[in-house]
Parts: structure tokens; sequence; C-alpha cells
């Protein structure tokens, strides 16, 4: 097994993220920053949360793909999402779950972070994905 999760006993639970990954391997892949674009660059999901946050993982999951790796050699995620608030989470969670079994995406998820931020690259980018994965 390349990554394996848990989330030791004294830490925050439940969460649907895992809190630690132990990944050992040779080849490391890191995934830059997926948005809500086809690869064409036609926009996916205009104004729409979870739309934009599958399409985001859609993305990352051809990353990984193109590497060799799939979800389940993922160390860590991290999502930037533009103005977040606390009440924006069904919304995330619901571009997550719909998403994750097309794409191989288990729960509770890899560990993770959610980080706000005012603005992406251009103002229609809602969520930004990176993942990094290791391989044997």
């Amino acid at each position: 097994m390349t990554v394996q999760y848990f989330t030791p006993e004294g830490m925050l639970q439940p969460t649907p993220y895992h809190h630690v990954a132990v990944g050992t391997g040779t080849r490391h892949i890191h995934v830059s920053g997926q948005i809500a674009r086809q690869a064409d660059g036609t926009p996916v999901a205009p104004g729409d949360l979870a739309g934009q946050v599958a399409q985001a993982l859609r993305n990352t999951s051809v990353g990984l793909t193109g590497a060799g790796a799939s979800f389940t050699d993922v160390l860590r995620l991290t999502f930037y999402v533009t103005q977040w608030s606390p009440e924006k989470i069904g919304d995330f969670m619901a571009g997550v779950e719909a998403v994750a079994e097309e794409i191989g995406l288990r729960g509770p998820l890899p560990p993770a972070s959610l980080i706000g931020v005012d603005y992406l690259f251009e103002p229609d980018v809602l969520v930004e994905v990176e993942a990094t994965a290791i391989l044997e």
C-alpha cells in the first residue's frame, strides 16, 4: 500500500477527511491548482460552487491519471474557495459527493485543507484544487 490514511485517537472527530496520511514510495506527483474549465478553456458551472468543485476534482483526476496515479494515491488535497463562509459547506460537499464515485474519491477524504481567499485569477473561478500523490 502506497498511502495509509488514519485519524489517531485524540484528534478532532468526526471530520469528512483523515487527519494523517503516510506515503511510502519514490515517485511524487503534484497536480497544480485545477479549476472548473474544460480542456479548451470553456468555463463550467459559472456561479455554482457545487458544480465548480465537481469539475475541478474531475480535472484533478485527469492530471492524476495522466501521471499513472489515482485518488487512492493522494496524500493531500488543498481547496481554495473564493469568498468562503461556513454557510457554503453544504454546496462545497455537494460538489465533492456529486463526483466522488465517478473519480474514485473515497470518503473520508485524504488529509485536506479548505482555504478561503478573496479572489482567484479570474472573477468566475470560485474554487481551485491541488493534489499531492505518491507512487511506489
